[in-house]
């Protein structure tokens, strides 16, 4: 009796196999590889802060940039009777989410309190 054969395995699945086996990489994987060098060369030559955190001044040691904290902070400590949520979002332009962690933040630290529900006043 002949032997029954099996599903035929085409070639582009056996090479695919071999460069998955092998760890050989792809055209497209040499692309990205090229882009990501391009980006770091190009972000070597521009001068400025390398990093995501703003540098500092190296004669006072003060922060260049404000935090976002600093920006929340400085538009509640300008309203004299205290501002709402919708007010603060209105004058940083931050999220929901973004602003809630800064308030708790700052409430925490004791910077700000909660003067009534929703209005923020700066501790003085």
């Amino acid at each position: 009796m002949p032997r029954k054969r099996g599903k035929a395995i085409s070639f582009d699945a056996m090479v695919k196999f071999f460069m998955q086996t092998y760890n050989i990489p792809t055209k497209k994987d040499v692309e990205r590889l090229i882009d990501k060098l391009d980006r770091i060369e190009k972000m070597l030559r521009t001068p400025g802060p390398v990093g995501p955190y703003p540098e500092k001044n190296r004669i006072s040691g003060r922060k260049t940039a404000a935090t976002a904290i600093d920006i929340v902070y400085d538009v509640i400590k300008r309203s004299r009777k205290g501002l709402g949520f919708a007010d603060i979002q209105a004058k940083t332009g931050f999220g929901d989410k973004k602003i809630r962690n800064i308030i708790f933040r700052l409430n925490k630290i004791g910077k700000i309190k909660r003067k009534n529900r929703g209005i923020y006043t700066v501790v003085k």
